[in-house]
C-alpha cells in the first residue's frame, strides 16, 4: 500500500508586493503553487497511490475567486479517474474560506467534519483515517485529545493540523504533544501547519511534510509531499518527493578579506553556480546575504545601488533566465577593530565610545522610538510591510542600526586622520 501526505498547499496564495521588485518573475511565482498541486497529481498517479491525504490549508484564506477552487476541482477529478480517494481537513486558512464553505468539490473527495473527530475505514486496504477539520480560524485546544483510540485490525492514520508544541513562524493552533499522539496507538500521525519538514518520531512516524510550494524568501529548501510506503500493516518507507516549481534560496556569501567589489562579485557567482545545481531545473529565487569583515566593504557602503545591479547582471548571465536574485543584503563590517579603537581617549575613541552609550540606554532608546514614528509613516511600502518590514518601535533594530552606524561611519572618520 502507499499513499501520499501533503499539506499547506495554499492554492493562489496571493503573494503581494511582487510587483515592487525590480524584475521579479511575477507570472512564475504566482503560477507556482497550482503548478506543484499538478505536480502532486502527476505523482499520484505515476506511483499509482491508494490514496491522498492533504492535512489543512489547501486554501489561502477568505477569498471569492472561485477560479481557484474549480483548478483544485479539476485536479481531484483527474484523481478520481483513477479511483484515487482524497481525505482532507481544514486549516486556520481553510477555516476562513469562502472557497471552502461552498464550492462542492467531486466525490472522491471526503473532508472531515469540524464538529467532531471523525473516522473512515477503508476495508480494501485496511486504513482507518482519523481527523477533524478547523471549525474557525483560531483553535487553540488539543483537538488530538478527543481523537478515539486506534481501530484494531486496521492500519491507523491521525490527520490533524497543528502546531504540535510549537514552532517559530506559526501560531500556536491546536496544539499537542508527542506522548498525547502516541497514546492513541496510530500508526501514521500525518500533520499540517508547519511549512519545514520534520520528522517529530519514527515509532510511530509523525510526520509534518512542509508546504508543497515556497511562497517567500523565509520558505527556502526543497518543499513538496510525503510519500508512504506500507507492507504488512507496517511503515516501510517514508520519502520525501520535491514537488516545488520555484526554489527560495539564502546565498550566503563568505565576505572576508575581500580586497574589492569584483573579488566579492567572484564568490557570489560561485555560490549562485553551487545553488543552481541544486535546484536542477526549477527557478531559483536567490536572496544573497554577504557577511564577514573585508576592505571591500566601505565600496560597499557607498556604491549600494551599483554592486546589487551587478549582482542581477551577473545572475541574468549565469542562469540564463533561471535566476532572479530577490535581495541583497550585506552584513559586512570593516576590517578596523572598532573595539580598540573604543580605548583611545581622542574625538573617534570619544564618538564611539557615545554610539556604544547609545545602544545600552533603554530611555535613549526609547525617545528615539518616539522620534522615529513620522519616519515610519513615509517609509516605502515594502520596508513597512511583509515579511521583511522594518519595525523602528522595536529597542532591538535600533541597536542594530546603531552598530551599522559605527560600521560607516569611523572608517570613514579614520581616513581623515591627519598622520601624528
Amino acid at each position: 500500500m502507499k499513499f501520499i501526505h501533503a499539506a499547506d498547499i495554499h492554492l493562489d496564495s496571493p503573494l503581494r508586493g511582487l510587483e515592487r521588485y525590480d524584475g521579479a518573475p511575477v507570472a512564475e511565482i504566482r503560477g507556482a503553487t497550482r503548478k506543484a498541486l499538478e505536480n502532486l497529481i502527476r505523482l499520484s498517479l505515476d506511483e499509482n497511490v491508494d490514496f491522498v491525504l492533504i492535512a489543512g490549508d489547501l486554501y489561502d484564506g477568505d477569498w471569492k475567486d472561485y477560479n481557484t477552487g474549480l483548478f483544485f476541482a479539476r485536479q481531484m477529478a483527474r484523481l478520481r479517474e483513477a479511483g484515487i480517494p482524497v481525505f482532507l481537513i481544514r486549516g486556520n486558512h481553510d477555516a476562513a474560506s469562502q472557497i471552502t464553505k461552498e464550492l462542492k468539490l467531486p466525490d472522491n473527495v471526503h473532508e472531515f467534519s469540524s464538529r467532531k473527530p471523525e473516522t473512515v475505514q477503508l476495508d480494501d486496504v485496511g486504513v482507518a483515517i482519523h481527523g477533524q477539520s478547523f471549525s474557525r480560524q483560531a483553535v487553540t485546544e488539543d483537538l488530538s485529545a478527543d481523537y478515539p483510540l486506534a481501530k484494531k485490525g486496521f492500519f491507523n492514520i491521525g490527520l490533524l493540523h497543528t502546531s504540535a508544541g510549537g514552532r517559530e513562524g506559526h501560531e500556536n493552533y491546536a496544539p499537542c504533544s508527542v506522548a498525547g499522539l502516541r497514546s492513541k496507538g496510530y500508526d501514521y500521525w500525518a500533520l499540517g501547519h508547519v511549512h519545514q519538514r520534520e520528522v517529530l518520531q519514527e515509532e510511530p512516524w509523525i510526520v509534518f511534510p512542509g508546504n508543497l510550494q515556497g511562497r517567500h524568501a523565509r520558505e527556502t529548501g526543497s518543499k513538496g509531499c510525503t510519500l508512504v510506503t506500507v507492507v504488512n500493516e507496517r511503515v516501510q518507507s517514508v520519502e520525501h518527493r520535491a514537488l516545488d516549481v520555484v526554489r527560495w534560496s539564502q546565498c550566503l556569501v563568505d565576505a572576508s578579506g575581500a580586497a574589492d567589489l569584483d573579488e566579492l562579485l567572484e564568490r557570489i557567482q560561485r555560490g549562485l553556480r553551487a545553488e543552481l545545481d541544486r535546484v536542477q531545473d526549477r527557478l531559483l529565487a536567490a536572496r544573497l546575504v554577504a557577511r564577514g569583515a573585508c576592505r571591500a566593504s566601505k565600496a560597499l557602503s557607498t556604491q549600494h545601488e551599483r554592486f546589487v545591479n551587478e549582482c542581477r547582471a551577473l545572475a541574468n548571465d549565469l542562469g540564463g533566465g533561471r535566476v532572479w536574485v530577490e535581495k541583497v543584503q550585506l552584513q559586512t563590517r570593516s576590517e578596523v577593530n572598532l573595539d580598540e579603537l573604543a580605548k583611545r581617549f581622542d574625538p573617534v575613541g570619544d564618538l564611539l565610545r557615545f554610539i556604544r552609550g547609545l545602544a545600552t540606554d533603554e530611555a535613549v532608546l526609547g525617545d528615539l522610538v518616539s522620534e522615529f514614528k513620522d519616519l515610519k509613516q513615509r517609509l516605502p511600502l515594502d520596508l513597512r510591510e511583509g515579511i521583511d518590514a522594518i519595525n523602528l518601535d522595536d529597542p532591538g533594530l535600533l541597536r542594530a542600526l546603531l552598530g551599522d552606524a559605527e560600521q560607516i561611519l569611523l572608517p570613514r572618520l579614520l581616513e581623515r586622520e591627519t598622520p601624528q
